[in-house]
């Protein structure tokens, strides 16, 4: 049994929501990553399987490793590299006359960039479900969990206190599942609760093959993403004294080698391979915009969620990112390192308690 953690009264007002309402959008952050992906489009099985008009929304397109999830090709996308008009218009008419708008994956508004007025603007009713840190409430129904390993588990937890567990198809819970395993890099960080693997259990009794679902998202790439991953590392900034890397990814790189969404999906977890390396840094150029996106994971008790605050960011303890605009590569890269020796204390001992720690979680 799952512990209950959702405010019934949530609960009960999206149910009534459900028996009342018919136009219903579902909406993901903006570079919707699987976790965003999975949960909206679970979401949109659940409305869609109780003869709701369902719509997911995006504000700009995700990765091509995520096109097979089921449903994928009846997401609607506010902007695209061709900067649509036509995408926009469409996508203000829906939230114009949305009754309900469910925002998942998300702890606010700018989070979903231009779309986030139009969701302000709204007279429908909102809800709110996400697991970062320091939710706007601009909803009338907030469910936010940060202790949560994903926007998908605590989505299946709202889905299983709606009742909707026993129903639940092998779709949805592809989607849950595929959520789950993204945001957690496999279930290597910040999945350690046995609840987890308890809402894994279920979603396998409905009849889904987690090693296809692996196969689909990570053994899904291009030789040129290789390449590409190739050349990243061999240019690589160890820096052992910090117990730090970073990595770097330019826009003239990524035309060389015929870039696509979603092919750096993961480099930033490739440095924590090497022994006693604790956080890293990878820094990428984003082709559409005068933007440098940053992305910090970390292992153990050290939180990289403090050095993203430094660049405007946030996110989870062990993974987080943040946005620079109009700077370059090496200017960001060289500000990052410059901040690394005010963290060198707290990294060599949280290392030396990882190098200590039992590989059993002690009970209190």
């Amino acid at each position: 049994m799952l512990q209950k953690m959702i405010d019934p009264q949530s609960v009960i007002t999206f149910a009534q929501w459900v028996e009342q309402y018919q136009r219903f959008v579902i909406i993901g952050h903006v570079s919707p990553d699987g976790d965003a992906v999975g949960a909206t489009l679970a979401l949109w099985h659940y409305l869609k399987g109780k003869g709701k008009e369902a719509q997911v929304v995006m504000p700009n397109s995700f990765p091509d490793f995520l096109r097979w999830l089921p449903g994928a090709d009846n997401v609607f996308f506010y902007r695209n590299t061709n900067h649509n008009q036509k995408n926009e218009d469409r996508v203000k008419n829906l939230l114009a006359e949305a009754e309900v708008i469910c925002c998942l994956d998300f702890n606010e508004l700018t989070r979903i960039e231009e779309v986030g007025e139009l969701v302000r603007q709204s007279k429908a009713r909102k809800l709110l479900l996400d697991h970062h840190l320091h939710p706007e409430y601009f909803a009338d129904v907030t469910i936010s969990f940060p202790e949560q390993s994903s926007a998908c588990e605590l989505l299946f937890r709202f889905l299983q206190d709606l009742g909707h567990y026993e129903e639940m198809n092998v779709d949805t819970a592809a989607c849950l599942y595929t959520g789950m395993m993204t945001d957690t890099g496999g279930f290597t960080y910040n999945s350690s609760r046995s609840e987890i693997f308890y809402i894994v259990s279920l979603l396998l009794a409905k009849g889904i093959d987690k090693d296809v679902i692996y196969r689909k998202v990570y053994h899904n790439y291009t030789s040129a993403r290789l390449q590409l991953q190739g050349e990243v590392l061999s240019r690589m900034t160890y820096l052992p004294e910090f117990h730090t890397v970073v990595i770097t990814l330019s826009k003239e790189e990524q035309l060389r080698h015929d870039y696509h969404r979603g092919d750096s999906e993961g480099f930033v977890n490739l440095p924590l391979e090497i022994r006693d390396v604790m956080l890293t840094c990878f820094l990428r150029e984003d082709t559409e915009r005068d933007q440098i996106k940053i992305s910090f994971r970390s292992i153990g008790d050290f939180s990289c969620q403090q050095v993203a605050k430094r660049f405007g960011g946030g996110g989870h303890k062990n993974a987080s990112g943040a946005e620079r605009y109009g700077t370059s590569l090496e200017q960001v890269k060289q500000e990052f390192i410059s901040l690394l020796p005010e963290y060198k204390e707290e990294l060599e001992k949280c290392l030396r308690k990882e190098q200590k720690a039992p590989f059993c979680v002690c009970k209190r």
